[in-house]
């Protein structure tokens, strides 16, 4: 993986007029030699970007497809110290950078700081931390600024102007705009509002990638229209493990799309 960091991946296709493609995967699902092999096919097939789940017993944000791979990625040991080992030895065969999605409670035991340390290290890109508030993330905040490590927070079609600046401030890859008051995979359905709600949050001067609910690749195409990136999940994780067969073209597909 080379040294980039998000904001300057998403800066680079934002010079060649391009959105980022940004597919998610469950680490450890169902195991760690399978998530090297589909790491390899995203990033073969266009990601510009991967974001890696860190399986967690009590994921708040995830609708079933994601809690599924969890549950998987739990049964087969998967576990944060084994996944950042694991990027450790795998951090010179991709190009893509690597976005870690993981709650608080495993960082928080592995140990703030040693967590940022080991994931530069392992050429961690930038982490989601989809339960960690503005307000409570100073720690986590320093420390990967020390890292180098961009931290990315969630924004809601609900979020308020004043918490949108809040948001937006923190933030130093990109926004994560939640396109949908829900879990992920949840059916998306955007209107004007939705569009008009994205330029305010553009406002500030971020790139702003838009998930949860794109499954299909001209939901994909229209979320561009509006997003510096988009991100797909829940469709791409139910495709690896109901038709893996598919997936490639899949992928293919959605990148063509966006």
């Amino acid at each position: 993986m080379k040294g980039f960091s998000v904001r300057e991946k998403l800066e680079e296709l934002r010079k060649k007029g391009k959105k980022a493609f940004i597919p998610y995967i469950m680490a450890g699902d169902p195991n760690l030699q399978e998530t090297a092999k589909r790491l390899k096919l995203l990033s073969q097939a266009g990601a510009d970007l991967i974001e890696l789940g860190v399986p967690f017993s009590d994921p708040l944000a995830d609708g079933p497809t994601i809690q599924r791979a969890a549950e998987r990625a739990l049964k087969s040991g998967t576990t944060l110290r084994k996944i950042l080992n694991f990027l450790n030895e795998f951090k010179n065969i991709i190009n893509t950078p690597i976005i870690l999605m993981t709650y608080l409670n495993p960082v928080f035991r592995y140990d703030i700081e040693k967590f940022f340390k080991d994931a530069k290290d392992a050429k961690v890109a930038g982490v989601i931390f989809p339960d960690l508030t503005v307000e409570e993330s100073l720690e986590y905040r320093d420390s990967a600024k020390k890292y180098g490590i961009d931290i990315i927070f969630l924004v809601a079609p609900t979020s308020t102007p004043e918490r949108v600046k809040k948001i937006v401030k923190a933030s130093t890859g990109f926004v994560y705009y939640v396109s949908i008051t829900g879990i992920t995979g949840t059916e998306l359905r955007l209107d004007k509002k939705f569009g008009e709600h994205i330029d305010f949050v553009k406002s500030f001067g971020k790139p702003v990638c838009i998930g949860f609910g794109v499954s299909k690749p001209e939901e994909a195409e229209y979320v561009a229209q509006f997003a510096d990136g988009v991100i797909v999940g829940s469709a791409i994780v139910k495709k690896f493990h109901e038709k893996p067969e598919e997936v490639l073209n899949f992928i293919k597909s959605l990148r063509e799309a966006i």
